[in-house]
């Protein structure tokens, strides 16, 4: 009888799943698995707000399996090892598995495949799975990838996608192998306060809704702090419980600007895992270096920490910095806010905020986040690297009556419409009243500390 495992990863789906599909397909009985790799908590990835939803995850996959007559195989411990094992113990033929882009993946990837190779295991990598065009398919002329959106963009766009895959009627598993228990977000603690539910059927019920409702209002409202029109699917792409490829085609069937518009964010996605995969040094070494002397941790530590709880001075800033403490996400326009705060006007490193940001959030992905870090502060593919965002400007474009504001700093929820953007203007016992902190820097100061360490003064 043929046998073959599934190694699922950031893939967490049934619906249009190449290396599931392959499995089914090619052999008799298939091995579902998902191995807590030890690495990734070695590595300080495993943040609590990832993990509940990771076991959310999880639990819908094992359901969705079992519904086909299935099991998930859960194990812990070293990911070659314990794959090694699983498919000694169900005299497996072969591996099925999806690529990945970060050095960590690249690694992992080369040494499963030697030691599987040992043991006459065939190892199956598939592209697509967590991208809707794989890195390296499209590239420029004399380079290994694309380090300008527009160019990529456009190139991207004329790539065919393969068809999405239905996900399998029966998946049959031999019986004999092993699993660890499920894990549950029940048994964490220090999880965000709003954090979403995670899984597959949560996933695929929020984007029918979405392209039903929200999606055609996205080109003007994607930036509306306050109207909360984005998708929120970035935590199901990053955990694969959607595939990218479903969503560009279910968007395109849609049509109109706002599917355009959210498109164009699927192919964003795609490029900053293409410029990881052939630089994978990005994700903690500047891209592009500016020569920057960084303010040093010690130095910046009141600044930081009033940035990490929002106590800046700057409500529009400290809103989006107390919702990503709440939700453990963060809305596009506040990350890129908070993070051209930091790493401009307050001129401290971007890898401090990128390490803050995956301490917390649930879409906390190695090449969004870090390259998005990367074009705030200048060091990453932004073709205009010394723009500095002011907050005052974009809170009154992005939120200009400051119902976000009131939302996420109730110690000004008292104050009327745009008012509530610049509180330092209060006098007397209207500015006493409040329990709010003055700015922590002159926003004139913070520029023209940031001109002259880039040379521009």
């Amino acid at each position: 009888m043929s046998i073959s495992v599934v190694l699922f990863t950031c893939d967490l789906r049934l619906h249009d799943h190449p290396p599931l599909r392959a499995a089914v397909d090619g052999t008799e009985q298939v091995v579902p698995l998902f191995v807590r790799d030890r690495a990734v908590d070695a590595a300080g990835f495993a943040a609590p707000n990832r993990l509940a939803f990771l076991a959310d995850c999880l639990r819908d996959l094992d359901a969705g399996l079992r519904e086909r007559g299935g099991r998930l195989v859960v194990r812990h411990g070293s990911l070659v090892d314990e794959v090694c094992k699983v498919a000694a113990e169900a005299d497996a033929d072969e591996v099925h598995m999806a690529s990945d882009v970060s050095a960590h993946a690249h690694r992992r990837e080369e040494r499963l495949r030697r030691a599987l190779e040992g043991e006459g295991v065939r190892l199956h990598v598939h592209d697509t799975v967590t991208t809707a065009v794989a890195p390296g398919a499209v590239v420029p002329a004399g380079s290994d990838h694309f380090a300008v959106f527009t160019p990529y963009l456009r190139r991207w766009s004329q790539e065919r996608l393969r068809d999405p895959l239905a996900a399998p009627r029966t998946v049959r598993v031999p019986s004999g192998v092993g699993s660890g228990l499920l894990p549950s977000r029940d048994d964490l603690s220090g999880l965000s306060e709003g954090l979403a539910a995670g899984g597959e059927t949560v996933g695929r019920e929020r984007l029918t809704t979405w392209l039903r409702a929200g999606v055609s209002a996205y080109e003007d409202r994607h930036d509306d702090l306050a109207g909360d029109a984005t998708s929120r699917l970035s935590p199901h792409l990053h955990f694969g419980t959607l595939s990218p490829v479903e969503l560009v085609h279910r968007a395109r069937r849609t049509g109109g600007p706002g599917a355009e518009a959210f498109v164009r964010q699927l192919a964003w996605r795609d490029f900053n895992r293409q410029v990881l995969s052939a630089r994978p040094a990005a994700a903690g070494a500047d891209y592009r270096t500016r020569h920057d002397r960084w303010r040093s941790e010690r130095a910046a530590a009141e600044d930081i920490e009033a940035w990490k709880e929002g106590r800046t001075g700057y409500p529009i800033v400290d809103a989006a910095m107390r919702q990503l403490r709440h939700e453990g996400w963060m809305h596009n326009r506040g990350r890129l806010l908070t993070g051209s705060f930091l790493t401009k006007t307050l001129y401290v490193d971007w890898r401090v905020g990128a390490r803050h940001f995956l301490d917390l959030l649930v879409d906390g992905d190695l090449a969004n986040n870090q390259l998005n870090w990367q074009w705030m502060a200048g060091t990453g593919t932004d073709t205009r690297p010394n723009r500095v965002l002011n907050p005052v400007t974009q809170a009154k474009r992005y939120d200009p009556d400051g119902t976000y504001v009131r939302r996420w700093v109730p110690e000004l929820a008292a104050l009327p419409g745009p008012v509530v953007h610049e509180p330092w203007k209060l006098r007397g016992p209207d500015r006493a009243a409040l329990d709010y902190p003055d700015p922590i820097v002159d926003l004139p100061e913070g520029l023209a500390r940031f001109k002259r360490a880039r040379g521009r003064d």
